[in-house]
């Protein structure tokens, strides 16, 4: 099989034919969906559902937490117990891995990773019994714990719990972060039962698994960039029953219950909007998204992503927008490649969609 083949099989899998009209009901909340912008979730099911508004974010059916990688995601209610045992480490490896980049830091804690993690998960949760911002949460858990495991804040002349140690730990503490406020407040999860510690091999397993329907055919590395483990760990993690695809000669895995699908997807010929950390774009092998460099470089920057526009099963460019107040949204598409007329139209549809969902009134369009 070839890359075409690939992506017409994820733009499929993960609802972007939009035919699903209740949110709860979309695959990519298997995995969840990130929120790391304003508005970004909201955009990302509007490219997916055929109904959907600005009351996402207070429907109780979902829930928004720091889960993968401490990146905050909307999950389903139902599903968040599960999520939160799915990112128990299951060694000391597999906590250091997820501390990414200030793994540094906490191996000078003079503590490993694993008891570093419960022991801020502890601190979290006793502090936090009702809505709190991020920074008082923040101030009352660095006095709670060792000193090894907080840091020096030049901006805020004041000293830190580490961020990825409070983020990844959040969960575990039974917090969750309120959607929709500004700044970022926490609060404890509805019905919190005790802290869960023991690893549980079977939910790591499922994230796994749900990576594979949704990003796959791919390999161990791939889904241990979006787990925040190590490839050896992700091999861990490996789930069974998977067929094995040969994609452009490299061997890859799928669940084999989606090879029909990967076979016979449906024609790719949608043209869609999608925000910066889509779950599209979340897939670990960029090459297969983007296989030119430079075009990798404008859609995944290392601060500000913009969205991409996807025309007909590719990439076909990036998008910012601009807000007038609350009356009219500015949209500005860059293309890679000239874009036929009828996408364009496409394309300037989605803005409107685009738009009405986040509230504006109107809308305009500039292409470059």
């Amino acid at each position: 099989m070839d890359r075409e083949q690939v992506l017409a099989y994820r733009i499929a899998a993960q609802g972007l034919h939009r035919t699903e009209s209740d949110a709860a009901k979309l695959a990519v909340f298997d995995l969840g969906v990130q929120s790391t912008q304003r508005d970004t979730a909201l955009v990302a099911l509007a490219a997916r559902c055929t109904d959907i508004d600005e009351s996402f974010v207070d429907d109780p059916r979902f829930v928004l937490a720091w889960t993968h990688r401490g990146a905050p995601h909307f999950h389903r209610t139902g599903d968040l117990a599960a999520v939160t045992r799915a990112l128990i480490p299951l060694d000391e490896t597999d906590a250091m891995a997820r501390m990414q980049w200030q793994r540094k830091q906490v191996e000078a804690a003079g503590m490993s990773a694993t008891d570093g993690l419960f022991t801020a998960a502890r601190a979290i949760r006793d502090v936090v019994g009702e809505p709190m911002t991020k920074g008082a949460v923040s101030t009352a858990v660095t006095k709670m714990i060792p000193a090894g495991l907080s840091y020096w804040c030049r901006g805020c002349h004041a000293t830190h719990i580490l961020e990825q140690v409070m983020r990844l730990a959040a969960i575990h503490g039974g917090v969750r972060l309120e959607a929709g406020v500004n700044p970022a407040t926490l609060a404890p999860i509805e019905g919190r039962g005790r802290m869960r510690t023991k690893p549980d091999p079977a939910a790591a397993t499922a994230v796994v698994s749900a990576y594979l329907r949704l990003h796959g055919p791919a390999r161990p590395a791939e889904a241990a960039g979006f787990v925040g483990t190590t490839t050896n760990l992700a091999k861990a993690m490996w789930p069974d029953e998977l067929a094995e695809i040969s994609v452009d000669g490299r061997k890859l895995s799928l669940p084999s219950a989606d090879l029909a699908l990967l076979e016979n997807p449906p024609e790719p010929d949608v043209v869609r909007l999608l925000p910066p950390w889509d779950p599209f774009l979340q897939s670990r092998d960029r090459a297969v998204l983007v296989p030119d460099k430079a075009r990798q470089k404008e859609v995944w920057k290392i601060i500000g992503n913009p969205g991409a526009l996807l025309a007909d099963g590719e990439i076909a460019g990036v998008w910012r927008t601009k807000g007038s107040g609350r009356k009219r949204l500015d949209f500005t598409i860059t293309v890679f490649d000239a874009l036929p007329a009828p996408a364009r139209r496409a394309a300037e549809a989605e803005a409107e969609r685009v738009a009405k969902v986040r509230g504006f009134a109107d809308v305009r369009v500039s292409w470059a």
